[in-house]
């Protein structure tokens, strides 16, 4: 894992070093933010290069099926996001999301449908960004 996030840290610098600069940049340039987070996995993967776990308990294959289809999910929520647009696609991975970590049927309808409104809410009212809508117009 400290390998691992030492290539991503690897990664992360590079990316940061090739964003062009632009005329209305900051004083720190757009590359200051991935370097800091590049800095802080680096040292992450530093400390569990040299503290690694003495006995580490190894996933049996139920959990890494979880994440199988956590990423699966995001895939497809990304997939239909042009057609369904963000907040049906949101509110369905959001409740398949929170089923799956054992929320009742309605807990997680409920929870789907809170999650992509707050979102919406935060990115679109308050910071102003521009989500996918939906042919419905939602």
């Amino acid at each position: 894992m400290g390998g691992i996030g030492l290539a991503l840290a690897a990664f992360y610098i590079w990316a940061a070093t090739i964003i062009p600069e632009s005329v209305m940049a900051d004083v720190e340039g757009p590359a200051t933010f991935p370097i800091i987070i590049a800095v802080i996995i680096a040292s992450c993967s530093v400390w569990f290069i040299l503290q690694p776990d003495p006995e580490p308990v190894r996933p049996s294959p139920n959990p890494l099926a979880e994440i199988g289809f956590a990423v699966a999910d995001c895939l497809l929520c990304a997939i239909l996001l042009a057609k369904l647009g963000f907040l049906i696609c949101t509110a369905r991975a959001s409740a398949h999301m929170s089923g799956r970590l054992g929320s009742t049927p309605v807990g997680a309808v409920v929870t789907g449908r809170g999650l992509a409104v707050g979102i919406r809410v935060v990115f679109k009212l308050v910071f102003g960004l521009s989500l996918a809508v939906a042919p419905l117009g939602i």
